[in-house]
């Protein structure tokens, strides 16, 4: 027993961690954008199915020792793919999406070791049932849930902040070596058959192909095999369960609060359900979970576009038009996903088969977690300008809920559903209005907004809930400089100060992130700016919706692609001044704030020159790392804080301006009101290989 526990429990263990671990070492290679993780877990589920579908074929149609040899030489062949080190050679070199080369980067990569992690699971317990013929298999499910779990939580604050990329590729690897040790040990182990088991589970249910009696005829003495229509409900009820965990994370992580690690509680959540149903205990009770499950998926639809407003004074509840707050949203989205999916696994449980049917079962579960992760990260992004793939899972929870539901709950779900269709209507409507364009892409969802009115009517850019830039539609005004980036931010004074002290030179700057290009406001007649952008609709946009770049006197270069592999490729820009402003919604991208990044910015900027770094931020304090950053190059590191009283247009900004221009650090200081940041602690600096987002939380 203990073997078979061990065996799975590492497997799980590995085939969790593996996730962050490959993930992280590849998200600079491709802009740091959210859909590199959900690509990944596209590639998880896929294999994963793979793995299921040969666990399915090995245990159904091949005998206990065959058994063992293949998956022996499988396991011994996956330990040439060690240590789990993307090669550089995938690296990008244009600007399309990159969706097929991550997929093959991670095949080449952890391919086929994460194929003999996938099938471990029901591998293992099918070589536990054949050996114990009246053990609690279904539990060692859990087990692994548990085990997933484990990892899960434990990235985060224990192994991300103690050890560099480098370090969790060679760890896990030797981690791989000892469960496949393991594995190959418990594949010989399964070839015995203990005093308690059945002939058919023995031998011969594994070594031939088994011809079943129809569903209400079995042979005797054989359990029932599930029919067509059970195996497409254990399928679509996976699939939902997967659809459901990607939509609310993305919904949550990037539509209501990025958040740091904030992805890690819906993931959770999801394995939870899982520990819980295929416990044994009974905790999923369909009295409660369908009729709760119906509701809060309404309700999360709802709250889409309607926040409920209390007036204590009359004691009247009402609805407003707009978004939760964070204090509602994440504690709603998070409930509903956990509820949801007790609702989805609850019932995979109550129809899972008997132990000889379980490799089948679990190839459904799997197949069905893949297609649901298929369509959240493949096809939505595809054929949907917008998230829709939410709402469609929200109304399909409740459609279910009618569908499977007892006498007593009918009632519920099917007022549950009707809510539910009339709210998806509703939040279609709303997501429309004032929209000019909605686009979608690799590279995230971004809507172009009417706002204000009469002169002060804007056109806004948004990704998420972070404005990307605005501009006024008055002819008059809009040239002015807005959100940001007005004359009194960090990088204003930068570029005026610069420019005070050499009144007749014209000026070079260059911009990481270009938004709708609003530092084009500052560019005169014989001026270059220079913007890196990654999403090539930003850049369509900003010259066709937005007029900053149109309209500047200035001359305007766009660069497409990663700015840390372009500026890499490219000869010395000498820039007057870089401003490094490419974070999305609050998310950062670390390899633009590593010692190496420093180096490359420093390599294209004038001696006399200024890096200016954006670092608003809700939840991190970047200070500290940017004036590592500073230190490693030799200059200083001033933090300008900027609060204007214009808040009609502008916004409170923080922003750190590197420099070794004594001139321009005087004026910052004297103007500004810049301070310099002393480290508190003696701290590690980031750098491509190593980064701690726990050392930074406000």
């Amino acid at each position: 027993m203990f073997l078979y526990a061990a065996t799975i429990t590492l497997s799980a263990f590995l085939l969790f961690l593996v996730q962050p671990i490959i993930a992280k070492q590849i998200l600079p290679w491709f802009g740091g954008s959210a859909a590199v993780w959900t690509t990944c877990m596209v590639f998880f589920q896929v294999t994963l199915l793979a793995g299921y579908f040969y666990a399915d074929l090995l245990i159904r149609r091949t005998p206990p020792r065959r058994q063992a040899i293949v998956h022996t030489v499988l396991l011994v062949a996956s330990l040439a793919l060690l240590p789990i080190i993307p090669s550089e050679a995938f690296k990008p070199t244009d600007t399309t999406e990159p969706i097929g080369r991550i997929l093959l980067l991670l095949a080449v990569t952890i391919g086929l070791p994460y194929l003999m992690l996938s099938t471990t699971g029901p591998l293992v317990q099918a070589w536990f049932a054949r050996r114990f013929r009246h053990g609690q298999v279904y539990r060692l499910y859990a087990l692994s849930n548990i085990a997933s779990m484990l990892a899960l939580i434990a990235y985060p604050p224990v192994i991300e902040p103690n050890a560099s990329g480098l370090a969790q590729s060679w760890g896990w690897s030797a981690g791989y070596a000892l469960f496949a040790l393991l594995a190959i040990a418990a594949a010989w182990a399964g070839t015995r058959t203990g005093a308690g088991a059945g002939a058919s589970l023995a031998s011969g249910a594994a070594a031939t192909p088994t011809t079943a009696a129809p569903d209400d005829t079995p042979a005797t003495g054989e359990p029932v095999a599930p029919g067509l229509r059970e195996q497409g409900l254990w399928l679509a009820l996976a699939a939902l369960g997967s659809m459901l965990l990607l939509a609310i994370t993305t919904h949550i992580t990037q539509n209501v609060a990025s958040i740091p690690f904030l992805w890690v509680l819906p993931l959770s959540l999801y394995l939870l359900t899982f520990i819980l149903c295929f416990d044994g205990q009974g905790w999923y009770r369909p009295r409660v979970f369908v009729p709760l499950a119906a509701l809060l998926a309404a309700a999360m639809l709802g709250a889409l576009s309607w926040k409920p407003s209390v007036d204590f004074s009359t004691l009247s509840v009402g609805l407003d038009r707009e978004l939760l707050p964070i204090s509602w949203a994440v504690p709603l989205y998070a409930f509903g996903l956990f509820v949801c999916c007790m609702f989805c696994h609850g019932e995979l449980v109550a129809r899972k088969p008997a132990p000889r049917h379980l490799t089948r079962f679990y190839l459904m579960v799997s197949l069905g977690g893949a297609v649901g992760g298929i369509f959240v990260g493949v096809l939505a992004p595809t054929i949907y300008a917008w998230y829709w793939e939410l709402p469609i899972s929200l109304v399909a929870i409740t459609a279910f809920a009618l569908f499977l539901s007892r006498r007593l709950t009918m009632a519920i779900a099917a007022l549950c559903l009707t809510g539910s269709l009339v709210a998806y209507i509703d939040y279609a409507s709303y997501i429309r209005t004032d929209a000019v364009a909605i686009a979608r892409n690799f590279y995230g969802t971004l809507r172009a907004k009417i706002g204000g009115s009469g002169e002060n009517s804007t056109v806004r850019l948004v990704h998420g809930v972070i404005t990307h830039g605005e501009q006024f539609r008055d002819p008059q005004r809009r040239m002015l400089t807005t959100t940001y980036y007005g004359e009194s931010s960090g990088v204003g004074r930068s570029i005026l100060g610069l420019r005070a002290l050499a009144p007749d030179q014209p000026q070079r700057v260059g911009l990481i992130g270009l938004g709708v290009g609003t530092l084009a406001a500052y560019g005169r007649a014989g001026d270059s700016y220079r913007f890196y952008e990654i999403n090539p609709q930003v850049v369509d946009w900003a010259t066709t919706i937005f007029r900053y770049l149109p309209e500047t006197p200035a001359k305007v270069e766009t660069a497409l692609g990663d700015a840390r592999l372009v500026l890499e490729r490219e000869a010395p820009q000498r820039f007057d001044v870089l401003a490094v402003d490419a974070f999305s919604s609050d998310s950062i991208p670390t390899h633009l704030l590593t010692l190496e990044a420093i180096a490359v910015y420093r390599r294209h900027v004038r001696d006399d020159g200024a890096i200016a770094i954006h670092i608003s931020n809700r939840y991190l304090d970047l200070r500290g790392v940017v004036r590592q950053m500073a230190d490693a190059i030799g200059w200083q590191a001033l933090w300008v804080v900027d609060e204007p009283s214009d808040e009609s247009r502008l916004y409170r900004t923080d922003w750190m301006i590197i420099t070794n221009n004594a001139a321009l650090a005087n004026r910052l200081r004297d103007e500004a009101k810049a301070g310099e940041i002393t480290l508190k602690t003696a701290r590690r600096p980031w750098t491509d290989d190593y980064n701690n987002l726990f050392q930074v939380l406000r």
